[in-house]
């Protein structure tokens, strides 16, 4: 029952008496009257507002049976019924009582029931476009009361036609008036609810990965609304602090709730607000998924919006709820410890990112470990880069030239240089300290720049 939103303030002198009316039944080309048939048409007008208010508990109640019938989203529990009903009786009454007195409908206030019923829908989840939509119909329904009434009337075409004129465009602009209130109030409560509910959900959550008591699973996913006991795949989400727009968690939110959509998901993700620009999310399935993380990479690489996301493992039970989260906190630490520009895409399974992670407590002392284990080779330039690379592949591999070959798309004489040339730039043999080595290769390969020594290239 309401157009465009914006506020009541906004709306101010928007509201339209009778002798308003009167203008426009003119500018219809209907024959100009005179200041007593002004006074007719308004003790026209009264009268028939009059008879329908003798009928209010009945024109409420039909109205009301209207709105649930042809809205689902309305038919709650008692309560709410009963309020619903209350607020309707209350507008119709209040409109009523500005026919029958012709009070310009900008001096009108909303119902306090109509006023607490938006609140109570803001409550419960319900849309407000259903709220909206009930002021529509809610008008409709009234109109065709008054038609009937008017056309009832024993009097002449002109009164008929200056009755339905005056009290229909009275009715449309208190429908217009009061939606805007009960709206503005409604998004108030939303937003107000929502920031309430979201503060009990984010502490409920630190506690169950806080783990330092017994947590009641049944309890605590009733009152987090998220079923712990399930399969999880615990993600961290976040955009850059540099130029934020100040919706990012909206959109954090958003991205979460579609890539639940795509993954196929037993019930709906779980979101938790870290700060302004990053959040924490958990994808819940009643069996392991086998191919829960690489659908979760796959969708974020497509999205042209895509934030940072850093993907733990798929893990059961509330411990597993916990372990998932701490694999996703370590990636992201990686990522960000790496100061990779582009949005990325991590993963705790991804080969050497978890044991990356454990390099990370202390970066300076790790890059100065990295830099005593593969000394010039450390140096930060594009032909040394080629040379980390190859050599870990290399390793990786079991030492094999062909499989290194394979996986890097090079001729196996091309690997076997880079080797040699790798080794070189260490200045000496990789023998007797393999996973010293393998581990500094992995920490530069993670953590990119933070690892590097500005040394000069020398060869490649």
């Amino acid at each position: 029952m309401a157009t465009a939103v914006v506020s009541p303030t906004q709306l101010a002198g928007s509201g339209k008496s009778l002798s308003v009316v009167r203008a426009r039944i003119y500018r219809h080309g209907v024959t100009k009257r005179g200041r007593d048939d002004d006074a007719d048409v308004r003790s026209l007008v009264a009268a028939t507002a009059e008879r329908i208010h003798k009928r209010l508990a009945e024109v409420s109640s039909f109205i009301r049976d209207s709105l649930e019938d042809q809205i689902p989203e309305l038919r709650g529990d008692a309560r709410i019924i009963e309020l619903l009903d209350a607020s309707v009786e209350g507008n119709v009454e209040t409109l009523l009582h500005a026919l029958r007195h012709d009070i310009a409908v900008e001096r009108v206030e909303a119902p306090t029931a109509a006023l607490e019923y938006a609140r109570r829908l803001a409550q419960h989840g319900v849309p407000v476009n259903a709220l909206v939509r009930a002021y529509r119909l809610g008008q409709r329904s009234l109109n065709e009361l008054v038609f009937r009434e008017v056309r009832a009337a024993e009097i002449g075409a002109e009164e008929r036609l200056a009755m339905l004129d005056a009290i229909t465009a009275t009715l449309f602009d208190y429908i217009d008036w009061i939606s805007q209130q009960v709206v503005v109030v409604y998004e108030d409560e939303r937003e107000r609810w929502l920031e309430n509910q979201n503060s009990i959900r984010a502490l409920r959550v630190g506690e169950v990965l806080a783990g330092k008591k017994d947590v009641d699973i049944d309890s605590a996913s009733t009152s987090i609304r998220y079923p712990l006991r399930w399969h999880h795949v615990a993600l961290v989400l976040w955009y850059p602090d540099v130029g934020a727009g100040g919706d990012e968690l909206a959109r954090l939110q958003r991205f979460l709730r579609e890539l639940g959509q795509a993954a196929d998901v037993g019930s709906n993700p779980l979101f938790v607000a870290a700060d302004e620009t990053s959040g924490w999310g958990w994808l819940a399935y009643r069996s392991a998924p086998p191919d829960a993380v690489e659908t979760a990479r796959q969708f974020a690489r497509k999205r042209p919006d895509c934030p940072n996301v850093a993907i733990g493992t798929v893990a059961s039970g509330v411990d597993g709820f916990r372990r998932s989260h701490r694999e996703a906190a370590a990636a992201r630490s990686v990522a960000v410890a790496g100061g990779q520009a582009e949005p990325t895409v991590i993963a705790a399974s991804d080969p050497g990112l978890s044991a990356a992670a454990l390099l990370g407590g202390d970066i300076a002392a790790t890059r100065d470990w990295v830099t005593g284990v593969l000394g010039d080779l450390s140096a930060d330039n594009d032909n040394d880069a080629r040379l980390r690379e190859t050599l870990r592949v290399f390793l990786r591999s079991g030492s094999s030239y062909k499989l290194a070959a394979e996986e890097l798309n090079l001729h196996f004489n091309t690997v076997k240089y880079r080797v040699g040339r790798a080794v070189a730039r260490r200045g000496r043999p990789i023998e007797d300290d393999r996973l010293d080595v393998e581990l500094a290769l992995l920490a530069c390969r993670w953590y990119g720049p933070a690892m590097f020594q500005p040394h000069e290239a020398k060869g490649s």
